[in-house]
């Protein structure tokens, strides 16, 4: 790519090149919304202010709690401040490492943006602002309420907004530049379709780490310094994550020092000054590598093959299946793990898992002190909700996208001679089993750990199999009457209205049940703490009936009118 040097004219400035995408989506929020989408636009909106106000919420208590600490208010809720940061700074990381592959390598208009007599530092510096804007805006939208909650807090007054952007945007573009100039390596040594599987595990794997990191820090320790034995171990704490050489840590200090009204102008200087040292240095790798590795992109559009070993052995597991259902459960396989964007996500969960079963084990119940039978029975009672939701979630990102998936290619199914209830069997076939072994084995090693009777283990086993078979049919009986043909990625299916509908009628069912089966599990505890022989009575049974009748309509219905659309679908 020439430089400015090498041609004679005047170079567009950053507006001017960037202009097709945000004149776009000016377009897109001019059009006049239809009737349908005008609501579904309301609903996410509402959505969207009522998490914002939650979030807001929390975090104002938390920094009040913080503050109102004699002495080491200011410390502790400057700690707060850094992690938070510190977090946001792994997840842009992580983020800008797929965006920047898209925005560099992989979007429509690079073919006349690369062909064009460009500068390459304006080509640099606008790629790079279409990749903060696209890998950030989410953590903006987290910042936002935490921010706000510091502002009311410790009185920011009117031009505390400034600030807070002037720490922000150094914090957004460092992940930035990293992440291009990672993503830039990779290119130039893998094929660029090979590298964004690459890209997409290493996300995956990272984001799981991030997790555990912050998980195991167990930052509610802050909280209770009366919990430690000594001063030092206090502080050790405290500095646990923390690191000069960090700019989150000259992010959470430049706005603290705004805050407490301490003139200190080092951790500005230090954000701004290494910000734009990445740039400077993130263009001049660009410079050198980019045409390379724009080339070797071009190349990389070939796919790969993958063994036929697995399909023997499935093929033997599913003997004396019915044919039609045996093939449409191997096509759904080999689909699912021949994408690394959906396969590479059961890593993610499996960290989830394990973060789940970490913070119930970090359940300050049994230390020594003799637990009441009462709160034991309360958490492991609660604990099925808990375990619902993550069930939910799970369908939600698995199972709910499936006939979604099928894409353009669905007018060829429907044309053939094929039964839309085979279909619908085998996707509920594949994405049933998997999450009942997930199900069963997340409530019995829960369970476990919180040293659940007999009698509260049965009920949490039962109550989340016919949880789990209703949301499993719930959620493909939703993305059928909701699909998004059109979505090339699998993630973004559960955002849409219709995965907004599932959620709400999943937890609906989950809270129906947990409402139901509370009437016998408080005449459990009654006669527990009573030291009385019970038995399920009539009431109990006619409430466990009622909830086991709710998991059966939830996931019945909606298969059924599943099953009406797919016949009645033009092809």
């Amino acid at each position: 790519m020439p430089s400015s040097a090498d041609h004679v004219g005047r170079q567009p400035d950053f507006a001017t090149l960037t202009s097709p995408k945000w004149r776009s989506a000016l377009a897109r929020l001019r059009r006049r919304p239809e009737g349908g989408s005008r609501g579904r636009g309301l609903l996410l909106g509402l959505g969207g202010l009522v998490f914002l106000g939650v979030t807001f919420f929390i975090a104002l208590r938390v920094v009040l709690y913080f503050k109102q600490v004699e002495e080491i208010g200011q410390l502790l809720a400057g700690k707060l401040l850094g992690m938070a940061f510190l977090a946001f700074l792994g997840i842009l990381l992580l983020s800008n490492l797929i965006s920047a592959l898209s925005t560099f390598f992989l979007a429509r208009d690079l073919d006349m943006l690369v062909a064009a007599p460009l500068d390459w530092g304006r080509f640099y510096l606008a790629k790079l602002g279409e990749t903060v804007i696209h890998s950030s805006w989410m953590v903006m939208l987290l910042a936002f309420p935490l921010l706000s909650a510091y502002a009311v807090a410790w009185h920011g007054g009117p031009l505390f907004p400034l600030v807070a952007l002037g720490a922000l945007l150094p914090l957004l573009i460092i992940p930035a530049v990293i992440g291009s100039a990672i993503t830039l390596v990779l290119v130039n040594v893998f094929p660029a379709r090979r590298t964004r599987d690459i890209l997409g595990l290493v996300t995956i794997v990272g984001a799981g780490g991030l997790v555990v990191l912050l998980r195991v820090l167990r930052p509610e320790q802050l909280a209770r310094p009366e919990g430690f034995q000594s001063l030092v171990d206090f502080i050790a704490v405290l500095s646990t994550p923390s690191h000069p050489l960090l700019p989150s840590e000259w992010a959470s200090s430049m706005l603290m020092n705004w805050l407490t009204r301490v003139a200190d102008p080092l951790p500005i200087a230090l954000l701004w000054s290494t910000a734009g040292a990445f740039v400077v240095m993130g263009a001049s790798l660009h410079r050198r590598l980019y045409a390379s590795g724009f080339a070797k992109a071009q190349e990389g559009a070939g796919g790969f093959v993958r063994g036929a070993s697995w399909d023997r052995v499935a093929r033997w597991l599913l003997v004396g299946m019915p044919p039609m259902r045996r093939e449409f459960i191997l096509k759904d396989l080999r689909t699912f793990f021949r994408d690394s964007t959906q396969w590479s996500q059961l890593i993610l969960l499996g960290v989830l898992v394990l973060v789940y079963l970490f913070n119930v084990q970090a359940l300050p119940l049994f230390t020594g002190e003799r637990v009441p039978v009462l709160i034991i029975t309360l958490i492991t009672f609660l604990n099925q909700g808990l375990a619902g939701f993550v069930i939910a979630a799970i369908a939600a990102r698995f199972i709910f996208p499936a006939i979604s998936l099928e894409g353009r290619l669905l007018w060829l199914l429907r044309s053939s001679p094929l039964d839309p209830v085979a279909m619908l069997r085998s996707k509920y076939l594949v994405g049933i089993l998997p999450l009942l072994v997930l199900a069963v084995g997340l409530t019995v090693a829960t369970n476990h750990l919180l040293r659940a009777s007999d009698f509260m283990m049965l009920v949490s086993v039962l109550t989340i199999v016919a949880y789990t078979l209703a949301v499993a049919g719930l959620a493909l009986g939703i993305g059928t009457l909701y699909p998004q043909y059109d979505t090339e990625n699998a993630a973004q299916i559960p955002t849409s209205f219709g995965g907004l509908v599932f959620m709400l009628l999943a937890i609906t069912l989950l809270a129906v049940v947990i409402i139901l089966e509370a009437i016998p599990v408080a005449d459990y505890l009654r006669a527990t703490q009573g030291d009385v022989a019970w038995e399920v009575g009539p009431v109990g049974w006619a409430a466990f009936a009622a909830a086991a009748l709710c998991c059966v309509l939830a996931g019945w219905l909606p298969l059924r009118y599943a099953v009406r659309r797919l016949r009645t679908l033009e092809v």
